[in-house]
């Protein structure tokens, strides 16, 4: 069988390769249909076979695919080296869950040999207790190396950082730096870059391995060595990181403390990780769902119920405005009933333009595309394609308000409005996310919800005002 090749098992447990031609989503499938019904009928041997050649992180997608009772017989199955890994790709809960069905040196063999930076992100996530008996258990050395990261303030460049590196001095020559990655290259995470530090272990350079492999062998670290480099510190915003690796195309990026001496790295698959992160955080404050970070579809529906109903009851306070608004207007209600009709098309149209300016921001502000544009001139613009789109909107709906009621005065009284709400709505969609960030909160929290509810009620001002100015009322 060919080398990383996955295979499946059939009835007469004969193995056989997959074709190379389905996708890794299929594999994927395949995989996990195989292990359930292999573990249905206690064929561990079975099953064990069809695990040795798949990737750890499809292993791991596998096995949070089988029912919670399966989860732990499936991960027994794999060899020390391979739970560990695969432990690492796991989602919180599935790991929290197999803690409990482990023995104790099960639990202390698999969180001793991961990763520290995977290692911290894991007592982040367990529960006090056990993150203590843990403590107790784990070498005086990875204990102390797993509390350095959690020592770090959450969402930090230190929090998420490796410690497993390579540094050398630059009074090395090429052949010694080459000898040195081969010594320790087992225990890091980094092998391609090498930090070059002085006695202090301040950062003054960086040589990548390309550098250390073309170059000739009694050549000094410092005559090939870059002094000019990109670093972050440890208090420096995830976000930031990412952005920084995403804009130099880097692998991985040193990271020191206030006295410029080097403490760790963070390598790019983190930062893939952070990014997943940040942007579902941000995609669920859009839509109003309170997030920690974890599967919400793994999560308790009573602890989902409790994230969501927070802004729900916000803007259910919002919207009896609204209502207010309209019950104070009965008298010109009952005199022109057919202005009831439209209200539910302005405030519809008000809050999609709204949400689609503050979108548009909200993402520009995050991705750090519209830097080079203030915010008054962000807000304008918005303000520009609020009034274009009011126009045409507008203009459709004047002509479509007369066609259904043959009431001229009212379908202007709409169609005005409508121009009006949509620069409101563009205006306060665009504004909000900047008055957000001003006071030191994520602009991704005025999500469209809100703005739609703003926009709601200050719609219908705006709406029933128009209607008597131009209806004489």
């Amino acid at each position: 069988m060919e080398p990383g090749r996955p295979a499946l098992t059939d009835n007469n447990n004969v193995i056989s390769p997959l074709p190379t031609t389905i996708s890794r989503r299929e594999i994927r499938d395949l995989v996990r249909s195989q292990l359930k019904a292999l573990l249905d009928v206690n064929d561990l041997k079975g099953a064990k076979a069809i695990l040795v050649p798949v990737q750890p992180a499809d292993v791991a997608e596998a096995i949070e695919g089988l029912p919670e009772a399966m989860q732990a017989i499936a991960f027994r199955l794999l060899s020390k080296n391979e739970a560990t890994e695969v432990y690492e790709h796991l989602d919180s809960t599935v790991q929290q869950n197999l803690l409990e069905d482990f023995r104790r040196q099960e639990v202390l063999d698999i969180v001793e040999n991961m990763s520290p930076d995977d290692r911290a992100r894991l007592f982040d996530e367990l529960p006090a207790k056990v993150v203590r008996r843990l403590r107790a258990q784990l070498s005086p050395a990875e204990w102390q190396v797993t509390a350095l990261l959690l020592g770090y303030e959450a969402g930090r460049a230190g929090r998420i950082m490796t410690p497993e590196y390579l540094s050398i001095k630059e009074q090395l020559t090429v052949g010694q730096a080459l000898e040195r990655i081969r010594k320790f290259a087992p225990v890091a995470e980094v092998v391609y870059y090498l930090y070059v530090t002085d006695n202090a272990r301040r950062l003054t350079g960086i040589v990548s391995l390309r550098d250390l492999v073309i170059s000739d062998p009694a050549e000094y670290i410092s005559e090939i060595m870059a002094r000019d480099m990109v670093f972050v510190h440890t208090d420096t915003d995830q976000e930031e990181v990412a952005r920084m690796i995403q804009r130099y195309d880097f692998l991985a990026v040193p990271v020191v403390d206030s006295e410029q001496r080097l403490v760790g790295v963070i390598t790019v698959d983190d930062v893939i990780d952070i990014l997943e992160q940040e942007t579902t955080e941000d995609i669920y404050a859009l839509g109003g769902v309170q997030s920690d970070g974890d599967n919400y579809f793994q999560t308790n529906l009573l602890t989902v119920a409790r994230r969501r109903v927070v802004w729900l009851f916000v803007l259910l306070l919002t919207n009896t405005v609204t209502g207010s608004i309209i019950n104070s207007q009965r008298e010109l209600l009952q005199e022109v009933v057919v202005l009831a009709a439209f209200i539910p098309l302005l405030t519809g149209t008000g809050g999609n333009v709204g949400a689609q300016s503050s979108t548009v921001v909200i993402r520009g502000l995050n991705t750090d595309t519209i830097r080079m544009m203030g915010p008054l001139q962000v807000i304008g613009r918005e303000a520009l394609a609020g009034a274009l789109l009011g126009l045409i909107l507008g203009s459709i709906t004047t002509v479509w308000a007369y066609f259904l009621q043959n009431n001229l005065p009212v379908a202007i009284a709409v169609g005005t409005s409508l121009i009006a709400i949509s620069v409101l709505a563009s205006v306060s969609g665009s504004a909000l996310p900047f008055l957000f960030r001003s006071v030191g909160l994520d602009p991704a929290l005025m999500s469209a919800p809100f703005i739609t509810t703003a926009v709601d009620v200050l719609g219908v001002l705006i709406y029933f005002n128009l209607a008597r100015l131009i209806l004489g009322l």
